[in-house]
C-alpha cells in the first residue's frame, strides 16, 4: 500500500496519522520461503520536522509460519515491529544512492508501506524458533520427531576419531 507523503511536506510541524494494512503473503530469509500466517494494520504517524525531512513512526504484528530449530515441525510466531525512520525528501534519487541511503520505501513522495514492513521484518527476524522451550529436536540417526515418540537409536555418540579408545575400553569391559 503507497501513502502519497505529501500531506506532510506542506507545512512544518504537520503530523499526519494514518493505517495501512499489510499485504505481505510470505518472507524470504536465509533462501527459504516463510509463510505469512496474520497481519495486524500498521499505525503510522508521519511529521514534517522541516526542511523536507519526514519522520515516520509505526508499529505493527506480523505472524510468520516458521519451522521449529530442532524438531522441524512450523511454529507460528508473531514478530511486533515499532519502528522509528527519519527520510529527507529533499535528497534526489541519485544522493540517495551516492549516500548509501537504503530507503527503498520511499518511492517518489510515496510511502510503500509492504516494503518499510518488509526490511522491518528482516532486521526483527529470530536467530533461532523453539515450538516450546523443553523441544527434544529429532533423532540425527532415523529422524524420529523425539517430542512424539521414542526411538531405538542409540544413545551414545562416539566421535569416529576417538574409535581406537573405544576398542580399548571394550576389551577391560570383556575380563
Amino acid at each position: 500500500m503507497l501513502i502519497d507523503l505529501n500531506r506532510a511536506l506542506k507545512s512544518d510541524g504537520k503530523a499526519v496519522k494514518a493505517e495501512a494494512s499489510v499485504e505481505i503473503r510470505e518472507v524470504v530469509s536465509a533462501g527459504e520461503r516463510f509463510p505469512v500466517v496474520q497481519t495486524a494494520p500498521v499505525s503510522l504517524e508521519i511529521v514534517n520536522i522541516g526542511n523536507k525531512k519526514l519522520q515516520i513512526t509505526g508499529d505493527t504484528c506480523v505472524t510468520v509460519r516458521i519451522p521449529c530449530s530442532r524438531c522441524l515441525e512450523d511454529v507460528d510466531v508473531p514478530i511486533a515491529l515499532s519502528f522509528e525512520k527519519e527520510a529527507d525528501m529533499a535528497m534526489s534519487e541519485s544522493d540517495r544512492i551516492q549516500a548509501l541511503d537504503e530507503q527503498i520505501y520511499i518511492v517518489g513522495y510515496n510511502l510503500d508501506v509492504d516494503k518499510l514492513v518488509y526490511s522491518e521484518l528482516l532486521v526483527n527476524w529470530p536467530s533461532k524458533v523453539l515450538c516450546r522451550e523443553d523441544c527434544k529436536g529429532i533423532c540425527s540417526i532415523c529422524g524420529t520427531n523425539l517430542n512424539q515418540n521414542t526411538c531405538g537409536c542409540r544413545e551414545e555418540r562416539l566421535d569416529p576419531r576417538m574409535a581406537k579408545f573405544q576398542e580399548v575400553f571394550n576389551k577391560f569391559k570383556e575380563v
